[in-house]
């Protein structure tokens, strides 16, 4: 044991990965066509994970502000362009350039707010509290503006002749997209949302968990992890309006016509 959790050994490490063989298994049998993915997934996910323990490590062990800086500036970065890959529709350069201003604005307002009035903790670069944290708030608010724009572009895709209708009838660009642009907001908070309503009946989230198996009391990881989550909430909601308000605008001509999409 170290510090009061077991260390799994290796060879009980490796026998994890026997729930990716069942799932390879399933998908084979079934004709889904997945295993490439699976594999990759779960090569990433090793390596990239292995390689970040190595580094958070080496930046515990020798704060910085500059390279607490450095690791969040990574972390936009990676979560813009995983945005850009997972959102199903072509973007322009414009809409792009929204996903980024929201991301990195929605994000770091919320990560510095929690940090330096819910958290407080000193200095406020200390990387043990400020990466995990910044972590979970830039990865689900990832999500949620990735949900928020394919449901807003499928959206106008689909239902074309509705908008482009009310703007015939003298209806505002704005009011032309207003239920698409509320589903879109609604599509990146459900997530959250439904986590917040089964977390500690129906699941323990991983935070909480990891801190009780670390020997923390349940009381202060429960403080820990209900902060985190309106964190969380609070940054996805920010995030996706931001996009909303800037960005909607680039679905539009100058003569308030609807963009091809």
């Amino acid at each position: 044991m170290n510090n009061g959790i077991i260390d799994i050994e290796l060879w009980r490490f490796i026998a994890a990965y026997a729930f990716i063989l069942l799932l390879l298994f399933i998908v084979k049998i079934r004709g889904i066509s997945r295993e490439r993915q699976i594999i990759i997934a779960s090569v990433r996910m090793t390596v990239q994970l292995i390689i970040a323990g190595y580094i958070l490590t080496l930046i515990f062990d020798h704060p910085s502000p500059w390279l607490t800086l450095l690791i969040i500036f990574v972390m936009e970065s990676f979560a813009i362009r995983n945005v850009y890959e997972q959102v199903k529709f072509k973007l322009s350069t414009p809409l792009k350039g929204t996903v980024a201003i929201a991301m990195v604005g929605g994000t770091l307002v919320s990560l510095f707010y929690f940090n330096l009035v819910v958290i407080h903790f000193a200095p406020w670069y200390e990387p043990r509290y400020f990466i995990p944290i910044a972590g979970m708030i830039v990865g689900n608010s990832m999500t949620g503006i990735t949900l928020g724009l394919n449901t807003l572009i499928g959206a106008l895709k689909d239902q074309r002749d509705v908008v482009e209708g009310a703007l015939m009838l003298g209806a505002t660009p704005k009011a032309a997209t207003k239920k698409f642009v509320d589903d879109a907001f609604d599509a990146a908070i459900l997530p959250t949302l439904n986590n917040m309503i089964g977390m500690g009946i129906i699941f323990l989230p991983g935070m909480m968990t990891g801190q009780i198996l670390s020997g923390v009391s349940p009381l202060v990881a429960i403080e820990y992890q209900i902060a985190i989550l309106l964190g969380i909430i609070g940054s996805v909601a920010l995030t996706v309006i931001l996009f909303i308000y800037i960005g909607y605008q680039f679905l539009f001509t100058k003569h308030a016509q609807l963009n091809s999409l």
